[in-house]
């Protein structure tokens, strides 16, 4: 490597050095990792990672350029890229431009040439932590001071940075197409809490014939219920679950009236809703393989995920030990365990039992990834068409 011009600081001092790329600036907040192999611009532009600076662990980054069609929302939300070997190829198949004039572009700063192998490592160890890219002109003293001014990811609501200031009315793709006469169009209307959904979860409703409107995370339930939806539902987000009192007081005004859903931090504020805990993972789950078991099905599905929180299971442990759909009792009657992570065994996925509602921890609509779960959306939609 030739003279570093940038450096990686953890709040704990270590150090990794790098050459800088993207945006001439600095970066601060929680350092991750994720291990997909693909995705980087989905994953620059998923509001989940708001307040967070990206280790990709794959080598090679940028080798399939960038384009409109891989945004996951308006804008960057993750405030930072580092990378072991970043590529700025703006010609291959279907790029609309290169990856490291994207990030400069909208402002990113990124690292390349940097042992991400050690600081995932690292990572692994000691859990993830605020850290902070900086040019290799700022004294490390100066660096520690703004990484130390950096709020704790846990306790912090992000939602509401992400979420739209107004509600936001999206038709079905077949009614947006030919006034609703297309094969498969259902006349449904999905209701949902906006914490920072991507937009992959938004088509894959869409594309199911739902109308899906989109509210700000600080609607209240009165307002919600008079849309008179099918469904209320809940995806994904940034931050800390246990922030969001106002979305779980909320969801508590909607349990029971209408089928309830919820994917990923909408999981986890279901979760809590109806009485349940969650709790700060380590280092999180964040990438496009990890092994769910569907204990309905009995199937092993391979699933993207990000996320840094999980929810305790019955008697308040942090993992289940078996495949048995084990219980819990709740303020709304008796949970079912559906789907448990096989890498460590933490809380995947459960349904209530008494009223119409169920999550799961994990991306069905993966993009990009696998697509083992996409039936989950078509599960979703044929139990709210069936109540």
């Amino acid at each position: 490597m030739s003279d570093p011009t940038a450096y990686v600081l953890l709040e704990d001092g270590e150090r990794f050095d790098g050459l800088a790329c993207g945006a001439d600036r600095h970066a601060v907040g929680e350092v991750v990792f994720t291990t997909g192999m693909t995705g980087y611009q989905e994953a620059m532009s998923d509001p989940s990672f708001a307040g967070q600076l990206i280790t990709f662990t794959t080598a090679h980054v940028g080798n399939y350029g960038v384009s409109a069609e891989a945004m996951e929302s308006d804008r960057p939300h993750a405030r930072a890229a580092i990378m072991r070997a970043a590529t700025n190829r703006g010609d291959a198949p279907r790029a609309e431009g290169g990856w490291l004039d994207w990030l400069r572009e909208q402002g990113i700063p990124g690292i390349t040439d940097l042992d991400t192998r050690a600081l995932v490592r690292h990572i692994r160890d000691r859990g993830a932590m605020r850290g902070g890219v900086f040019p290799a002109s700022l004294a490390e003293d100066e660096a520690r001071a703004l990484i130390d001014a950096e709020p704790s990811m846990a306790g912090r609501d992000l939602a509401a940075t992400v979420t739209p200031a107004e509600p936001i009315v999206l038709a079905s793709l077949a009614e947006q197409a030919n006034g609703g006469n297309g094969p498969g169009h259902v006349p449904l209307t999905i209701a949902m809490i906006d914490t920072g959904v991507k937009a992959s979860i938004v088509r894959n409703l869409r594309e199911r014939g739902a109308t899906v409107e989109l509210h700000p995370c600080g609607t209240s339930a009165e307002q919600l219920l008079a849309r008179d939806a099918d469904a209320f539902f809940l995806a994904n987000g940034p931050g800390d679950p246990a922030a969001l009192g106002y979305v779980v007081e909320t969801l508590r005004g909607l349990i029971g009236k209408k089928p309830v859903y919820g994917i990923c931090l909408g999981h986890q504020l279901l979760c809590r809703a109806v009485g349940l805990e969650t709790y700060k993972l380590p280092f999180g789950h964040r990438g496009s393989n990890h092994p769910v078991k569907d204990l309905t099905t009995g199937r092993v599905e391979i699933t993207s995920q990000n996320h840094g929180f999980a929810v305790l299971g019955p008697d308040g442990e942090r993992t289940v030990p078996s495949d048995e759909p084990v219980r819990w009792e709740t303020d709304f009657g008796a949970a079912e365990l559906t789907h448990v992570n096989l890498y460590d065994r933490t809380v995947e996925g459960l349904t209530l039992r008494e009223v119409q509602g169920a999550t799961v921890q994990y991306h069905p609509e993966a993009g990009p990834g696998p697509h083992d779960s996409l039936y989950l959306f078509d599960r979703f939609i044929s139990e709210i068409t069936g109540s």
